[in-house]
């Protein structure tokens, strides 16, 4: 098993990016990644104006996956994740939605006590690992910064790539260059106060690699769901692209009649979004995976 150390870490998405490992198509590859803040936020009375902002949403990796070329596909399992025993929490004046509404900052560190976070002395929710940066490298020598999302993935901050998701990203560049970070405990729809729990850890996954796989990238599988993932300039434009890549996925791959796909997805089919403070916007169209099963479409 191939193991990729958190001292391999990356600021920018892009194909001159050193490979930090390599492995073959089906093997299984741990990421081990810091936290969002790079480490530095440890203590209630660390802020977000203390830290130094060239160091934030690192990124393990890449890792050079054997056999990959320009228009496959790559299989990303997670398998397992294991978390550190805490995470942090910011809110500063004009970061994300509400801090529109504040004036001062604040930290709040969220120990995890066995699948429990420890909110406060009233609250406790269980945990629920996702990965807020996660992609290959984008296509032509593009060097994306590994806090915004877009076509190659990203910082997409999707809360159900997940213990047990399968997330299929583009290959753009030989080897397709794989790297994730950016963990969270947990973290609702919106990232809206623009952190969740941000917490470092061990991501073990299979990585494989699709020859003539026409899924729209990103795309996600999750609890008997699939996901169309799509990132633009506004929540509009981000909810409107994974709609109509859903929609495309339904009538050339499941076999649909154009028509019958809307009336699908206007009856079934539900947009979430997935953060609205990056850069880029990120939504989501999710349908019942028995939906593409009942027309004979299987995902491997």
């Amino acid at each position: 098993m191939v193991t990729i150390t958190r001292q391999h870490m990356v600021y920018q998405m892009t194909s001159s990016n050193p490979p930090a490992a390599y492995c073959d198509s089906g093997e299984e590859v741990v990421f081990e990644t810091e936290d969002c803040f790079g480490g530095q936020i440890k203590r209630e009375d660390q802020l977000m104006n203390g830290i130094n902002w060239e160091a934030i949403n690192p990124a393990t990796g890449p890792l050079y996956v054997n056999g990959a070329v320009s228009g496959d596909v790559l299989k990303v399992e997670i398998l397992k994740i294991d978390l550190a025993d805490q995470g942090a929490i910011c809110e500063g004046p004009g970061e994300g939605v509400t801090g529109k509404a504040i004036h001062d900052e604040a930290t709040k560190i969220v120990p995890v006590r066995g699948r429990e976070l420890v909110f406060n002395d009233r609250l406790n929710f269980p945990i629920r690992p996702m990965i807020g940066v996660i992609g290959t490298a984008p296509a032509d020598g593009k060097a994306v910064d590994t806090g915004t999302p877009d076509l190659h993935g990203g910082n997409m901050d999707c809360n159900q790539i997940g213990e047990g998701a399968t997330l299929y990203l583009p290959v753009n560049v030989p080897g397709a260059l794989l790297q994730m970070g950016d963990m969270h405990a947990r973290m609702g729809n919106g990232e809206v106060c623009v952190c969740g729990v941000e917490i470092a850890g061990r991501i073990h996954t299979r990585v494989t690699v699709l020859k003539g796989c026409t899924l729209p990238t990103p795309f996600l599988l999750r609890d008997g769901k699939a996901m169309a993932i799509y990132s633009a300039k506004t929540l509009d434009q981000a909810a409107e692209g994974a709609t109509l890549r859903m929609r495309d996925f339904l009538i050339k791959e499941v076999g649909m009649d154009e028509h019958e796909a809307g009336f699908l997805l206007s009856t079934v089919g539900d947009v979430e979004i997935c953060q609205c403070v990056d850069p880029n916007r990120t939504c989501r169209m999710e349908i019942p995976v028995y939906v593409t099963e009942r027309y004979g479409y299987q995902f491997v």
